[in-house]
């Protein structure tokens, strides 16, 4: 799992390529030997994730050339890396005294400002660098990445778009750009960039992967043979590269109705990916009982919370339709989607650490002294972290689908905010995670017996809130959606408050970015083909289903 403290840590959604390495041997400065091969070796020692050392090494650098700017700014981004964005913020604030119009100074800044939540000030500092860094290719590739990475698709897209007409063939650059037109929808584009890098880099596998994933693939134009040659070429010399090729042909197999050949590799590359895990799924299915023990019953009548109505939390397991949902209410004028946020798991550690003397923490510690907090406080932390993006419209929605694990502590926070639960049919679910290449996170989807472990648990710790807190949390079915999106969308707008729109309707031509697996579902009309797929591997998923039926779970087909 990837992140810090929480019960269960959600996955990254961005995937780009980065070219740091050399942009940060651009920012160093040739103007004092020694202090360009000090800055080098601590660079060199930050990537190789030695960020201590590296930090070490740089406070030697500015004592004993304070006036060499290149070693302040290089602080700076150690110090981020290690955690601590108020020291990197002052440590650019240093360089920046030094030459106040550094476009790559302001960038740091604006990361800087990020990491602290300023988030109109970061926007500011990237916009000053936009100006300065217009004719620098390198420095706007990693502009384009702070713009998407703090939500700004279209700014983002300029940027990448700018570094190109700079640096044309920039594989790295293609790579970005593409993954930014894949949030936007511009889904044919994207798959051209993606042509582009291969065209480039034949060892690109990633790209690969995520060109397949771009549309559903035909007789008339797959990739098919060109993925299965790459595979028996004998040529992927990297594990990942294979578990990319295998995880796209399972895929274009799957489109092509070719499922024989799709379990194949999927199966393969799963157990691929499972092998360079380390994880333990009994910590997570551990984790339920102790988050159980510490929510016992309904919130007490003496907790009041926070009384705003703004979130929506869209809760559930991932590839449970959670998307869909957000899709439906970001279509309505009250509602902003805000997207996969992880404001609240944060809130809750933060909380937790702060009214406690030890930063370091066990989980079931953790969890145990997030029922004594002050669930107001958290409320209106919660609602500061996610400014300014929220507060535009009267609601938003937080579509971070493991926020299933705090609906005890939501419903405390917030007694009047929404949460709503998606179901879908157990297998069809199993299946969808398992057949899903994660960037990080989700670890128990790779091995069919841990997703069924982890599904009991999940279903345990949902059958506990609507116990403890019948009403609370509003179950919506995929497939009663799919079946009847009109008379479902209907119920669900009631649910939250508010007023029939018929833009609810029409999902599919929201314009706004997504930036989850379902990038390109999301931009059509509902369809039922994905809710029979699971059918296709009925013997492949014999074992899970028993699993299922021996916890009295009903996987009936």
């Amino acid at each position: 799992m990837s992140g810090k403290g929480t019960f269960e840590e959600p996955c990254p959604a961005a995937l780009y390529r980065h070219n740091q390495s050399r942009y940060a041997r651009r920012m160093a400065s040739p103007s004092d030997p020694k202090a360009s091969r000090l800055e080098e070796e601590a660079l060199r020692l930050a990537r190789h994730g030695s960020f201590r050392a590296a930090g070490d090494l740089c406070r030697v650098l500015n004592t004993q050339y304070p006036q060499f700017g290149p070693g302040w700014r290089t602080a700076s981004s150690i110090a981020l890396q290690l955690g601590d964005p108020a020291t990197a913020l002052t440590l650019i604030e240093r360089a920046l005294a030094l030459s106040s119009t550094d476009g790559r100074c302001l960038l740091q800044k604006a990361h800087c400002l990020r990491a602290l939540r300023r988030h109109t000030e970061a926007l500011a500092s990237a916009n000053t660098a936009r100006e300065v860094v217009n004719d620098d290719a390198a420095a706007l590739d990693a502009l384009g990445t702070f713009f998407s990475l703090s939500g700004e698709q279209r700014l983002a897209l300029a940027a990448y778009e700018r570094a190109l007409e700079l640096a044309p063939r920039n594989a790295a650059i293609v790579f970005n750009r593409a993954t930014v037109r894949r949030f936007l929808g511009h889904l044919a584009a994207a798959e051209d960039d993606y042509d582009q890098v291969i065209a480039a880099r034949p060892n690109d596998y990633e790209a690969y992967k995520n060109r397949s994933d771009l549309r559903t693939q035909s007789h008339e134009r797959n990739h098919v043979a060109e993925l299965e040659r790459l595979l028996t070429q004998g040529g992927v010399a990297d594990w990942r590269g294979e578990v990319h090729l295998r995880y796209a042909l399972a895929k274009e197999y799957e489109d092509l109705g070719e499922y024989a050949n799709s379990w194949k590799h999927l199966d393969q590359g799963a157990r691929l990916r499972h092998r360079h895990l380390q994880y333990d799924v009994d910590r997570d299915v551990a984790t339920v009982d102790w988050i159980i023990d510490a929510f016992p019953s309904a919130p007490p009548a003496s907790i009041t919370g926070c009384p705003s109505d703004e979130p929506i939390f869209i809760v559930g397991l991932p590839r449970s339709g959670t998307t869909l949902v957000e899709r439906i209410l970001g279509s309505h004028s009250s509602v902003f989607s805000a997207g996969e946020l992880n404001d609240f798991s944060q809130a809750i550690v933060d909380a937790v650490i702060g009214s406690a003397a030890s930063r370091a923490m066990p989980r079931p510690e953790l969890v145990a002294r997030s029922a004594t907090i002050d669930f107001a406080a958290l409320g209106r932390d919660y609602l500061a972290r996610t400014r300014p993006a929220t507060g535009r419209t009267p609601r938003f929605t937080d579509k971070m689908p493991v926020n299933y694990l705090y609906c005890g502590i939501i419903r405390r926070a917030f007694p009047n905010a929404k949460i709503v639960h998606l179901t879908r049919h157990p297998l069809a679910v199993c299946y969808a995670m398992y057949k899903t290449l994660f960037k990080d996170g989700y670890p128990f989807s790779y091995d069919l017996d841990e997703i069924g472990r982890y599904y009991v648990a999940y279903r345990k710790l949902m059958d506990h809130w609507r116990t403890t807190m019948p009403g609370v949390v509003y179950d919506l079915s995929y497939e009663r959606l799919i079946a009847d999106q009109s008379g479902e969308t209907r119920r669900l707008l009631e649910f939250c408050g508010l007023e029939w729109e018929d833009a609810c309707l029409a999902f599919h031509r929201n314009p706004s970015p997504t930036m989850t697996a379902s990038a390109m579902q999301v931009r059509q009309s509902l369809y039922d083909s994905s809710l029979a797929q699971w059918r296709h591997y009925g013997s492949q998923l014999e074992g899970l289903r028993r699993h299922l039926l021996a916890a009295g779970i009903d996987a009936a087909s």
